[in-house]
């Protein structure tokens, strides 16, 4: 194998080896991702604006266009469009956009297919803090819980690397996937010892667990955002460390790679997007393992592009699903957690015999 420039990856087309002609993208040249990639932010637009026009009470075009434009506080579909509709968005559109670029950066970290926050426990150490701070210390709402889970995911993650870089070879794909194994068993068997023995813990517990959007204000969209963008800045930046790493250890150490750093610095971003995303909607599952199998069967395995249309993609997704679970049981509505599960399954299945789902 010929070695290539930091940061690039080796065309698709010049390998020999069949398995990486799977990865071959829709668009192989730049100007062609990138016009592909102004497709789907025109539309992430779209999917935005019907965010805000449909839910348990639709809205005309027209009302969306005045709330912005002539705001009357005395006016109710004004009135929905500034305080519910607009902060529910953009919480929708942080999330979607942390999750895919979080699954995209742990995907290529772990040189895993099938990685995702539960894989490294960052889920299940959310989880855990939420039943402590709820348990212990009596927190209630969702303001409350965002801080707790936050740290939860900062914690299980560290632990997880930790775990995983001990020992001469440091942290390894395997060792960093067995390690978020058994702190994910950890914190689900303490979590579930708490909610078995108090019901009120249960109770109020199981609705952050199940994935939604419903009820987020913009404060918690501001507390949230900093850590979105500090850690999207830094995944994107990852991008050229994560085409080396995916050519293995010993050949990104020989471009010049300094892996463990790498490494350590693609996990810091995993650690912001995911930590801030789940304890803003809770535990949603399947948008960070699916999506970046998506980018990069449109890009092809540069990351410098995978992560990108991660991010718009995912955002797509989790408000198209959101949408869909509010408006198929007006008045009430479905948590976007399970409208993905329930789009995401399948599709992955679909995904997986149609790609086979060639190494990263």
């Amino acid at each position: 194998m010929s070695l290539h420039a930091v940061g690039e990856v080796p065309d698709a087309d010049t390998r020999s080896d069949p398995a990486a002609l799977v990865q071959v993208g829709l668009f192989r040249a730049g100007p062609a991702r990138a016009f592909g990639l102004g497709l789907l932010l025109v539309a992430l637009a779209v999917v935005a604006l019907a965010s805000i026009r449909y839910g348990s009470r639709p809205l005309s075009l027209e009302a969306v266009f005045d709330a912005f434009t002539s705001f009357d506080r005395d006016l109710t579909d004004h009135l929905v469009v500034r305080d519910q509709r607009v902060p529910r968005t953009l919480v929708g559109l942080l999330v979607g956009v942390a999750l895919g670029l979080s699954g995209a950066v742990m995907q290529g970290v772990a040189r895993n297919p099938l990685a995702d926050p539960g894989i490294l426990g960052v889920s299940a150490g959310s989880a855990l803090f939420v039943v402590v701070a709820i348990y212990v210390f009596g927190v209630t709402g969702l303001l409350g819980y965002v801080w707790w889970a936050f740290a939860g995911a900062a914690v299980a993650s560290v632990a997880v690397y930790a775990l995983g870089a001990l020992g001469r070879e440091g942290a390894t794909p395997i060792k960093l996937a067995l390690a978020g194994t058994a702190v994910t068993a950890l914190c689900q068997s303490v979590t579930s010892a708490v909610l078995v023995v108090d019901v009120n813990t249960l109770n109020q517990f199981r609705f952050w667990e199940a994935g939604s959007l419903a009820g987020r204000t913009s404060e918690i969209a501001g507390q949230m955002a900093p850590f979105i963008i500090l850690g999207s800045g830094m995944a994107l930046a990852a991008g050229p460390s994560l085409n080396a790493l995916a050519l293995g250890d010993d050949v990104a150490r020989s471009l010049g790679q300094r892996v463990h750093l790498a490494r350590g610095f693609a996990a810091v971003s995993v650690v912001l997007l995911v930590g801030a995303a789940t304890a803003a909607a809770g535990p949603i599952v399947f948008v960070g393992l699916v999506v970046p199998h998506v980018a990069r069967a449109i890009t092809g395995p540069d990351y410098r592009w995978v992560l990108p249309y991660s991010g718009v993609l995912a955002a797509i997704l989790l408000l198209a699903a959101d949408v869909v679970g509010r408006v198929v049981d007006r008045p009430g509505e479905v948590q976007v957690g399970l409208i993905t599960a329930l789009v995401g399954a399948p599709f992955f299945i679909a995904l997986v015999r149609r790609r086979k789902l060639a190494e990263l």
